[in-house]
């Protein structure tokens, strides 16, 4: 029995749950022997996404392209949701409301929440946006890690960071089943589009069972379970399609960016920088 997993979208995992049972069913009557009965719940993705028995997962265009090159990409969901572009996606730049009228050089020197530094939404989007703003590779004051979209809205709402790089289409599951996650919150700007989060299987997956993965894919993609996913379409996206994830890594390298590190702070007789705790 080979293992599937749909963990990038899971606002809602009832939801992620009705939408495997149609997909199965429908890999089922293909012909597809190895389907698993439950969907898998990773905490720990990359080993889980590098399982060379793998039938489907989601991933994120980072990881495809830095980490994961022995993976076979299946394709990519089109959501809708503002801010994609078919199969193209982008991050909303969040920040207080009372931050609202600034753009993003004006959040020099202020505090960012970030949900991983392998995001391509919440972290390498942000980074090639920032880099030609830096100051020798450097921008913000402070940079968390907080784990999750969620963790990072919480931080900016609760005043222990000033913005933060949100998914669009996680935004808007957001604001469809979890509206109080971005109260008093604001959207200041946003990052380029890029290919959607890759579908993956395992290179040990025949073309055989490839060409069934991707026609059940495109059927329940137009099934009305899909519709509380967002989902709208399901498109091959070649791999190729996914090199501008690295070109915005290089771009943010040219600037001297390597990582979003925080700015010295200045030595002043009494200053304390904000506390995380």
């Amino acid at each position: 029995m080979m293992l599937m997993s749909l963990p990038m979208y899971a606002i809602s995992p009832p939801d992620v749950e009705a939408f495997a049972d149609i997909l199965r069913q429908k890999l089922k009557d293909a012909g597809l022997n190895a389907v698993p009965d439950a969907l898998s719940w990773p905490q720990d993705l990359l080993p889980h996404w590098q399982a060379p028995d793998l039938l489907l997962s989601q991933t994120c265009g980072y990881p495809l392209v830095e980490s994961l090159p022995q993976v076979q990409l299946v394709g990519t969901f089109s959501y809708r949701a503002p801010g994609c572009d078919g199969f193209r996606y982008r991050s909303f730049l969040l920040a207080r409301e009372e931050d609202a009228s600034l753009h993003l050089a004006g959040f020099r020197q202020r505090r960012l929440a970030f949900n991983s530094t392998d995001s391509q939404s919440g972290y390498n989007s942000l980074r090639a946006l920032v880099a030609p703003l830096a100051v020798d590779g450097r921008f913000f004051s402070q940079v968390t890690a907080t784990g999750s979209h969620r963790g990072s809205l919480r931080y900016v709402q609760q005043n222990l960071a000033d913005l933060a790089a949100i998914d669009c289409v996680t935004l808007e599951l957001l604001r469809r089943t979890e509206p109080q996650a971005l109260e008093g919150l604001a959207v200041i700007g946003q990052t380029a589009a890029v290919p959607g989060l890759p579908l993956i299987t395992s290179a040990k997956t025949s073309p055989e069972d490839l060409a069934v993965l991707r026609q059940a894919l495109r059927e329940t993609a137009h099934d009305p379970v899909s519709a509380c996913l967002l989902i709208e379409e399901f498109t091959v996206v070649p791999r190729p399609a996914y090199r501008v994830i690295s070109q915005m890594k290089d771009m943010a390298l040219a600037f001297g960016v390597s990582e979003l590190t925080p700015l010295p702070q200045p030595e002043i007789s009494g200053f304390q920088s904000g506390s995380l705790r």
